[in-house]
């Protein structure tokens, strides 16, 4: 029997032991049923990540019975649909411009919760990606830091499709020493203890960087509807 043809919970079974212990696995469940969530979650996850809001909250209505779920944002996560994110989700994966950044602020200021916060980060240029270039990250972190209501755990990234994995690696190694740095600093408010990235195609060298979170949707859940 080929991977394609495995049951959720064989894939899991298969990938559970590819991922080390202090590395957290959430299954991109994005485009998928709740129904699918339900197998991986039978199978042990407990980690979900979604890009759309409103997909989000309609499997979190038909999935209330599985009280211990963290769910994690990971989409581009549009200004309007904000308040709404920080009510629904854990983690949100994806604050990936500083405008973003204030209107998580003055929502927490009128009394929404803040999830667990990455910045999003490029490493390389990429036109079909939003965040921060490096530069760009460093002139906007101490506006950031002065946003007290934010609660910013570290730094995610995409790597740009189609790099070999000797390209891919040097990025996941260079995204590690700039989270380390950013540690090291003094900040009031911001802490880098997170760096989430890593994909199907490539977590192996992203968990070998030293990753604290993988999102790994295809290869759990097969191939998206088109």
């Amino acid at each position: 029997m080929s991977f394609e043809d495995l049951s959720i919970a064989d894939r899991i079974a298969k990938i559970r032991p590819t991922v080390p212990d202090s590395v957290r696995l959430i299954a991109v469940s994005k485009l998928k049923p709740a129904s699918a969530i339900r197998q991986a979650y039978e199978a042990g996850i407990r980690d979900f990540g979604e890009s759309r809001i409103q997909e989000a909250i309609a499997k979190q209505e038909e999935l209330q019975d599985l009280e211990d779920i963290t769910w994690h944002f990971i989409g581009h996560l549009q200004t309007n649909k904000t308040k709404l994110a920080l009510e629904r989700m854990q983690w949100i994966h994806s604050l990936d411009r500083l405008k973003l950044a204030r209107e998580i602020q003055r929502l927490v200021a009128k009394g929404s919760p803040c999830p667990n916060l990455c910045l999003q980060v490029k490493f390389r240029p990429d036109a079909n990606k939003s965040g921060w270039d490096w530069s760009g990250l460093q002139q906007d972190l101490p506006e950031l830091d002065d946003l007290g209501g934010l609660k910013v755990r570290g730094l995610m990234t995409i790597l740009p499709f189609g790099l070999p994995s000797q390209e891919s690696q040097a990025i996941f190694q260079e995204a590690r020493q700039s989270c380390d740095r950013l540690q090291q600093q003094s900040w009031r408010h911001l802490q880098f203890s997170e760096l989430s990235m890593g994909m199907s195609e490539d977590y192996p060298l992203a968990v070998d960087a030293g990753s604290t979170m993988v999102r790994l949707g295809r290869i759990l859940f097969g191939d998206r509807p088109k």
